[in-house]
């Protein structure tokens, strides 16, 4: 894996680098950009191409504040490629893998895996939702690959379904591992929380030095969502959010899906728990018990459809 400069070969303003005006492809480092799959707060993804080893890739840029000063962006930049590089050690078949970073001028990028299918956006809404067989099994997954990479000393700090991919093959992935460190700097310089913090633990509001135990928060609030079809926690503005979740306890489950299981809502229960030290201590628990739950599940499906077998 390679993290260095890149050479910038288009622009890297508000139109992104398809706006060249030539046939040729434009460049980020030694991958040719084929075309823009995405925008987000911090930048654009575009498909590009590693003429090096014939490899498909996702390329995430990120703009640098224009209102940093020079000091600022070299200190931006250094966490950016640690971040990067932090991550690009994670091997996960439930994390997507990163191949390489680098930067131009005021634009830095992260090349990546390119995954096959979409986020998990889709199914937080109510008519959309996924069967809860299928989210205890998701869940469960990403819990596992939460887990190791706490154990590499990596924590994600902004799981939620929209960097969650759901791949064609069934596969789960978690996307922009090391990324959210970088937006939560450039949000702190600039006075400006970007979007409504819906995800967001009772200890990264209060300021706290976040561990594993806050990326557990964020999935028992994914959980819930991916459950039921509406968030734990809502506000009308940030301050009325952020209230809720550092004070106001979580209505049950069973409010808006009252078919749910104990053992499930004792477990989106405990996820959610606002003191971390009585939440789940590790995701590796979290994901046993889901495990365990979808055994149990799967035994009792079994058996009701053997019963009604032997009726006909």
């Amino acid at each position: 894996m390679v993290f260095g400069d890149g050479v910038l070969g288009g622009r890297s303003d508000g139109d992104g680098l398809m706006a060249t005006g030539t046939d040729t492809r434009p460049t980020l480092g030694r991958y040719e950009i084929i075309k823009q799959l995405g925008k987000g707060a911090m930048g654009i993804v575009y498909l590009g191409e590693d003429p090096r080893f014939h490899r498909t890739t996702a390329i995430k840029t990120f703009q640098f504040p224009e209102d940093f000063d020079p000091e600022d962006i070299a200190e931006y930049k250094e966490k950016f490629f640690r971040e990067a590089e932090s991550a690009g050690t994670l091997s996960h078949p439930n994390i997507v893998t990163i191949y390489d970073a680098g930067d131009e001028q005021d634009l830095a990028y992260i090349a990546m895996e390119f995954l096959e299918g979409h986020d998990m956006e889709r199914y937080t809404k109510p008519g959309k939702l996924l069967p809860t067989r299928k989210v205890i099994e998701y869940i469960g997954d990403i819990a596992d690959a939460l887990h190791y990479a706490h154990q590499q000393g990596i924590v994600h700090r902004d799981i939620k379904p929209a960097n969650i991919m759901l791949l064609s093959s069934g596969v789960v992935k978690i996307t922009d591992f090391g990324i959210a460190r970088i937006t939560a700097t450039s949000q702190t310089q600039t006075g400006v929380v970007k979007g409504t913090p819906y995800y967001m633990s009772p200890e990264q509001i209060a300021g706290q030095k976040v561990d594993g135990r806050s990326d557990i928060f964020f999935l028992g609030t994914m959980l819930y969502q991916l459950l039921t079809g509406v968030l734990p926690f809502t506000g009308d503005n940030p301050a009325a959010l952020m209230h809720q979740i550092m004070n106001i306890r979580h209505a049950s489950p069973k409010e808006h899906q009252p078919k749910l299981i104990k053992p499930l809502i004792f477990i989106v229960d405990k996820a959610l728990e606002k003191d971390r030290d009585k939440r789940y201590q590790d995701a590796a628990q979290m994901a046993a018990h889901l495990r365990t739950l979808g055994e149990k599940i799967d035994v009792i499906t079994a058996k009701r459809a053997a019963e009604g077998a032997s009726k006909d």
